[in-house]
C-alpha cells in the first residue's frame, strides 16, 4: 500500500533562483533570498524543467509548459557563516574573511498542472 501511494506523488524539477531542485508537495528549501519578499508571501514558480506523476512523466524543452509551483516562503535569514582562509607560506600573508548567504526558507504547497 505504502508503493502505491509513492508512486501517485507528483514529483517535479523546477529551477529558482540560478538552482535546479527535485520537489513534491511538502517539501521545505533553502534557495537564495527573493528580493522584497516577507515571512508569509507565496511564491509562483513557472520554471518546471520536468513533472513526474506514477508512471507519466513530462520533460521540458526545455520547460513544461502549464504547469507551476506554488510555494509559501516560511522566512528570510541568513545561513552558517563560510570561513574564507588565505595564506602564503614563508611570505607573512594571511587573510581571513567571513561571508553569510541571504536565504529564504520556502515550503512546496503544491504543484498544478
Amino acid at each position: 500500500m505504502i508503493c502505491l501511494l509513492q508512486l501517485i506523488h507528483m514529483r517535479a524539477v523546477i529551477r529558482t533562483q540560478g538552482k535546479q531542485f527535485s520537489v513534491q508537495e511538502g517539501d521545505i528549501l533553502f534557495v537564495d533570498r527573493y528580493v522584497d519578499s516577507s515571512a508569509g508571501d507565496e511564491v509562483v514558480i513557472g520554471d518546471i524543467l520536468l513533472l513526474s506523476e506514477g508512471n507519466d512523466t513530462k520533460i521540458g524543452t526545455p520547460l513544461v509548459a502549464g504547469v507551476s509551483v506554488r510555494a509559501k516562503i516560511l522566512e528570510n535569514k541568513r545561513a552558517k557563516k563560510v570561513m574564507i582562509f588565505k595564506k602564503k607560506r614563508r611570505k607573512g600573508y594571511q587573510r581571513k574573511r567571513g561571508h553569510r548567504q541571504e536565504i529564504s526558507v520556502i515550503k512546496i504547497e503544491s504543484i498544478q498542472s
